[in-house]
């Protein structure tokens, strides 16, 4: 019983950094990368994620240069609903801008917030919550193998609002106030503790400037702590057009505490990208399972019988000859009663 309390919430995290459930035992977090999970932190949790960074861009054919740093935060809230979050993201930047066409260079101070979005997230649709996985508990290559529902992803929805400071550097001229902002955010969870996110959104619109974007990450969970992922990022407007990738990874300090870093870049000089970031995640969890707490919410306490089955499955997802694996393998109870 010792081992399963112990080291169940880092099996979890290591079978999926964003995980099957709203609510899970551990810190479910949209670092390091840039794109939204589809599912929620999980109803009465607070999580907060915050980021400083660095920044160098040139561009060569119109010969300016900038260096600075800035912070990406976020605050969210699991509302009313396990499927329903409401969240405020924003990404603020101080740089210097030197401009180099002329015999003598000239430098600016820039300073502002590059976006800043109030929204709400909601999940239409889980092909977890009912699917009832066969596991074998003397099986390691029946537990990984593909299964073609996993193919099946989460979809998730989001609406938001952008607020734009009247004459920011880092806008198109002409964007200020409120504008809104739409996107739909899928996730597969497969097995081996990879995971793919798309997120596909319209932003500013209704401004002569409106942007598409589109992100791909793919993470994987090298250990019970360690996550490594890789992303893409695709943006396009008349203002500005760029294709960035990162590359980073995460660290579980506990089930509440998670650390960051990444890298980001692009291959073009119109402006060339460089960027370097350090993240952390923290919540504050007050969630309770009604099921739990009053046995009345029958939903409740069969959502909970059905992560459980889940997190029973991730326990037997490890390598052969593990032997730690194999010690909180023993210790897990099947019995779907606490």
């Amino acid at each position: 019983m010792f081992l399963r309390k112990q080291y169940l919430p880092l099996l979890v995290f290591a079978a999926c950094i964003s995980a099957n459930a709203q609510y899970t035992e551990v810190i479910n977090s949209n670092r390091p990368g840039v794109s939204r999970s589809a599912f929620s932190v999980g109803t009465n949790v607070v999580q907060f994620e915050a980021g400083p960074f660095t920044v160098k861009e040139e561009h060569t054919p119109l010969k300016y240069e900038v260096k600075g740093f800035g912070v990406d935060f976020a605050a969210r809230y699991g509302l009313l609903f396990p499927q329903l979050e409401i969240n405020i993201e924003g990404t603020y930047q101080n740089d210097t801008k030197t401009d180099f066409r002329s015999a003598i260079s000239s430098e600016f101070g820039r300073a502002n917030f590059k976006n800043l979005t109030l929204g709400a997230k909601y999940l239409i649709y889980d092909p977890y919550k009912n699917r009832e996985d066969k596991v074998s508990i003397y099986s390691y290559h029946e537990n990984k193998k593909f299964r073609w529902s996993d193919l099946i992803p989460a979809v998730a929805v989001y609406g938001g609002a952008n607020y734009d400071l009247e004459n920011n550097p880092y806008t198109a001229p002409g964007v200020e106030g409120f504008s809104p902002k739409v996107m739909i955010a899928t996730q597969n969870n497969f097995s081996s503790g990879w995971v793919f996110i798309m997120n596909f959104s319209k932003d500013r619109i209704g401004t002569d400037y409106s942007d598409f974007q589109y992100i791909l990450t793919l993470t994987k969970a090298i250990s019970q702590q360690w996550v490594l992922f890789g992303e893409t990022q695709g943006i396009q407007s008349d203002f500005y057009a760029d294709n960035l990738f990162r590359f980073g990874g995460a660290y579980l300090w506990n089930e509440n505490f998670q650390l960051d870093t990444a890298l980001t870049f692009n291959t073009k000089d119109t402006p060339s990208v460089f960027g370097v970031n350090l993240g952390v995640s923290y919540r504050l969890d007050f969630h309770k399972d009604p099921g739990i707490d009053n046995g009345t919410s029958v939903e409740a306490e069969a959502e909970r019988k059905a992560n459980k089955k889940r997190k029973q499955t991730n326990d037997l997802d490890l390598p052969e000859g593990d032997t730690n694996r194999r010690k909180k393998t023993n210790s897990i109870d099947f019995d779907d009663e606490d």
